[in-house]
């Protein structure tokens, strides 16, 4: 195949999301509409990406390099059409030789494949190539017309088709693909004699057709090249991805006990053998290994979970969480940029930030890494074998040796050696009788306020 670049039409407001970020930006299944397009474009091994903003849209450059660091910005300053916007690309393309898929940021669902079928339509005597997609109502579409070889000879806005030309299901995506010798010269043939005085990205397919170039059709499914236009449509795309995400998992070894409450990210990694009970949240950059068990109602972000882990129910795991083969993070347990070595548990009540436990540690419920003074965040270390009572807080910067054992309640301000026992608390007294007396004092003093109302 050609090499391929990328133009991504991505400088519409989308006044109907109601939202002061661009329509793009917005996210579906923890990545931006954006990211899941350039997504698609690299795994076709995309050279070049080109993507289209406003003026307005500062934060998309950032966007687009997370995901392509060879990412360019063209600025639109003047909406004037969807020809209009593919010229503002000419800049960042014009030394380019290949082929230039043309693409829309708010369709997250496009499949590599379909991209990589359009591409290969382009040869020599066909310069350019459509992506259509049939549906049994296609009304609102613009309808695809072929010759009888199956080439397109025109797109026809419904307002402008014949009785006849409405009854055609293939419609237009949007997305093209053309040969970048033809791309440019296509574009300055178009004009803005039209009711809304834009410059049509379509019409380059009557110019082509009028230089005697064949123009290509690729099909695929409608939900493949649907877009999104307001807040209904985004949750509707949510529920579409969600269900592909679970359905993927759950065909690679992952059971899910209530896929409909379990909630994937676009970047999860499983293992196989995973178990996942209900109301299960993954944020982005979670990968968990094999037979894992992941109890009910957590919420995981950036997190690697290692082979045999046990984690939950209603367990908090925050960016930087590293946990190692067979540890266990129980209930009501938050962790944040902490590393879990092999076996070590943190069994309930208890947090740990900017921390290390090591092999076969046990922290015992309701104690705390102190990680923050106010001003900045500090480490703790506790060993191998370790062993931590509950209700303990160590005020970080701090280190508890290897097999060392803190005391129940204990504040540990100072390091711990080796298999040493640290205690820091009050020393406990025992006063004899003294529950009894107490009780009786307050028998008497009730009977002599009852005395004195009767």
């Amino acid at each position: 195949m050609a090499n391929i670049a990328c133009v991504i039409l991505g400088a519409g407001k989308g006044t109907r999301m109601k939202s002061n970020q661009p329509k793009v930006m917005h996210q579906v299944a923890g990545r931006s509409l954006l990211g899941h397009v350039i997504t698609a474009a690299n795994e076709i091994n995309a050279q070049q990406h080109c993507i289209i903003c406003g003026p307005d849209m500062p934060q998309m450059e950032a966007e687009a390099k997370s995901f392509a660091p060879n990412a360019t910005l063209a600025i639109q300053e003047d909406r004037l059409g969807t020809g209009h916007a593919v010229s503002m690309a000419k800049n960042a393309l014009v030394d380019f030789d290949g082929t230039v898929l043309i693409l829309y940021g708010d369709v997250p669902l496009i499949n590599p494949k379909t991209l990589k079928n359009l591409a290969s339509l382009i040869a020599t005597d066909m310069p350019l190539a459509v992506l259509g997609f049939e549906t049994p109502t296609p009304k609102g579409y613009g309808r695809l017309v072929q010759n009888d070889e199956g080439n397109l000879i025109a797109i026809i806005e419904e307002k402008d088709a014949t009785d006849e030309q409405r009854q055609i299901q293939l419609c237009n995506s949007g997305i093209m693909a053309v040969d970048s010798k033809h791309l440019w010269p296509l574009l300055e043939k178009l004009d803005n004699n039209n009711a809304a005085q834009e410059y049509y990205l379509t019409d380059i397919v009557r110019h082509c057709v009028d230089q005697n170039k064949q123009v290509g059709i690729a099909v695929c499914g409608p939900d493949e090249v649907a877009g999104i236009n307001d807040r209904r449509q985004l949750a509707d795309m949510e529920h579409v991805f969600q269900t592909k995400l679970r359905n993927a998992a759950m065909d690679q070894g992952v059971t899910m006990v209530s896929p409909q409450s379990v909630f994937l990210n676009a970047d999860t990694v499983f293992g196989t053998d995973v178990t996942i009970e209900p109301n299960v949240f993954f944020g982005k950059g979670v990968s968990v290994g094999d037979n894992v068990t992941i109890y009910a109602n957590c919420h995981i972000v950036e997190t690697s979970i290692g082979e045999g882990a046990l984690i939950g129910p209603f367990a908090r795991l925050r960016p930087g969480t590293d946990l190692a083969k067979n540890t266990k993070v129980g209930n009501f347990v938050e962790i944040k940029k902490a590393t879990i070595e092999k076996g070590a548990k943190v069994n309930h009540l208890t947090y740990i930030g900017d921390a290390l436990v090591g092999e076969k540690a046990n922290i015992g419920a309701g104690t705390i890494t102190c990680n923050y003074d106010g001003f900045g965040k500090a480490k703790t270390i506790i060993g191998k074998g370790a062993f931590v009572g509950s209700n303990s807080s160590l005020i970080a910067p701090v280190s508890i040796g290897d097999g060392a054992y803190v005391g129940s309640a204990s504040v540990i301000t100072k390091n711990v050696p080796d298999d040493a026992l640290a205690l820091s608390r009050a020393e406990q007294v025992n006063k004899p009788e003294w529950a009894k007396r107490f009780r009786a004092a307050k028998l008497r003093s009730s009977k002599t306020k009852n005395s004195k109302k009767g």
